[in-house]
């Protein structure tokens, strides 16, 4: 069958891939890989006589040259190509050649192959059926359609994010979210994509073209006056997509200002959520404005006095395990003086696999990273694909951690990032005769909620939070709209009673 492929938004485009057979086989480079990384980057020749590659994407345009270098991935073409007209498809040739088990007996079942290619599996059956429908029909106009459908229906905004958590005071906003009081995301528009995308990425809709859908802040002014009228605000958290894709004089506009200690000086912590470290590692090390970036976010450090954490997203232990990570990593620690946390979600077929997490929290230990959260998979794309259900999820986080030595235990999780806040499961425990989770709030919309437990029936099929039921006699700690209900027996301030009551309603 020929396979159409109309210009559906968010579809990328570059130049074809031509290469050699290559492979990695229990996380070492495949001897071959130099040949294919000659033909998949485009390699220069640095001052100091160093060669060294530059960012080139793989995009579902090149799939055909990349199946002609690896065999294994032939058969799987038109799943993956059609599943990419709903799901966002990128990767990095790092990616591909360095953490992708082409040796595999079925590449298919390998997890860094389910992290990076969609399948049609990922659709439920009535989407899946629809969408083989409009392309065997030939329509391109109806196929586009069809698409669109099909990715309103999966969510494209979760938690609120557009509803509740963008400030509604200056137009400028585009791309500033603030749910908790101490922290402000910030999207730049520059980096509202990634070096490669995790078909599971509960952002996905900020990759599909659709600028209604999309969070991106054009320009850093009113993000600092908007900063300036919050003192409350001690954190920025530059998010996306991967701020890391944007090059260092892009990204300076945000963090130069930074540098100096009299600006905006209640907020004190810089976070950097990113994948770049398993998805493209060269970006801190040989890039050709890697130094710059090193030494603006050294600057940050040491002239502005405020602390850089990276948020690196990290799933799995072979993502620690190559040379150019273990460079990036010492990099990014030893001349940039920032921090390194790691935070992944728990995806079936990936990593829900206890001595995964173990392995993967020993290794960061070992390298001077900090395990920071495990989180459940929202409530958004392929949800029902890869999630976990609660219960086996705080089994795995359990036994993940009775293997590994104290320093690991600021791994948090499993942890629902969900409309009222962050919720944690702490427990599976027999209340007033009811088998129940034990639940906590880490953050929450209405901060006295924080570290506060509570109840819910235990289900061993609850995958999220609005799969919780209360116990008998009592009350969950939000409503229908999944809004924080009054803490019980709290004294509003009467200031407070018509915010509390506005959210409410």
């Amino acid at each position: 069958m020929k396979f159409i492929a109309p210009l559906v938004a968010g579809l990328s485009f570059s130049p074809d891939l031509s290469s050699k057979k290559t492979g990695l086989k229990n996380g070492k480079e495949s001897p071959t890989r130099a040949s294919y990384q000659s033909e998949t980057q485009l390699v220069e020749m640095m001052p100091d006589g160093v060669t060294t590659d530059r960012y080139k994407a793989i995009s579902l345009q090149s799939l055909d040259k990349v199946a002609a270098a690896h065999p294994q991935l032939e058969e799987h073409l038109y799943d993956v190509k059609l599943a990419g007209m709903v799901f966002p498809f990128k990767a990095s040739p790092y990616y591909v050649d360095e953490l992708i088990d082409w040796e595999a007996d079925d590449v298919k079942q390998d997890p860094f192959y389910k992290l990076i290619f969609p399948t049609l599996d990922m659709l439920e059956d009535h989407h899946r059926e629809i969408l083989e429908k409009a392309h065997a029909a030939g329509d391109p106009v109806a196929l586009i359609k069809t698409v669109a459908q099909i990715r309103e229906d999966l969510n494209p905004h979760p938690a609120g994010q557009k509803e509740l958590n963008a400030p509604k005071e200056d137009d400028d906003l585009t791309g500033v979210q603030h749910k908790y009081s101490e922290t402000v995301l910030v999207f730049p528009a520059a980096g509202q994509t990634c070096h490669a995308y995790c078909t599971y990425c509960f952002r996905w809709a900020q990759f599909i073209g659709d600028d209604e859908l999309r969070f991106a802040q054009k320009e850093a002014s009113s993000l600092f006056n908007y900063l300036e009228k919050h003192p409350e605000v001690s954190d920025i958290l530059m998010t996306g997509g991967d701020p890391m894709v944007m090059k260092t004089k892009t990204l300076a506009q945000y963090l130069e200002p930074l540098t100096d200690p009299n600006f905006l000086p209640h907020v004190q912590n810089l976070r950097i959520g990113t994948r770049s470290l398993s998805f493209w590692p060269q970006r801190f090390t040989t890039d050709n404005d890697a130094d710059e970036l090193i030494d603006m976010l050294r600057r940050v450090r040491e002239d502005g006095g405020r602390h850089v954490a990276i948020m690196a997203h990290l799933g799995h232990d072979r993502e620690l395990s190559t040379q150019k990570f273990e460079d990036a990593v010492h990099r990014l620690q030893k001349e940039a003086f920032a921090t390194i946390r790691s935070q992944s979600p728990i995806m079936r077929g990936i990593n829900d696999d206890s001595e995964v997490w173990a392995r993967k929290w020993r290794k960061e230990i070992k390298m001077g990273i900090i395990p920071y959260y495990m989180f459940m998979a929202r409530d958004t794309g392929a949800q029902q694909y890869f999630d976990v259900p609660l219960a086996p999820a705080h089994a795995l986080y359990s036994d993940a951690l009775r293997n590994c030595c104290g320093l690991i235990r600021t791994a948090r999780g499993p942890s629902m990032s969900c409309t009222p806040g962050k919720v944690e499961v702490t427990g599976v425990e027999e209340i007033f005769g009811h088998k129940a989770f034990v639940l906590r709030f880490l953050q929450c919309r209405d901060e006295d909620w924080i570290g506060r437990p509570f109840f819910a029936k235990y289900d061993p099929e609850a995958v999220w939070f609005d799969d919780l039921e209360p116990l008998p006699g009592m009350e969950l700690p939000w409503d229908d709209k999944g809004l924080p209900r009054p803490v019980p027996g709290r004294i509003y301030d009467q200031e407070q009673v018509p915010v509390l009551e506005e959210a409410l309603n």
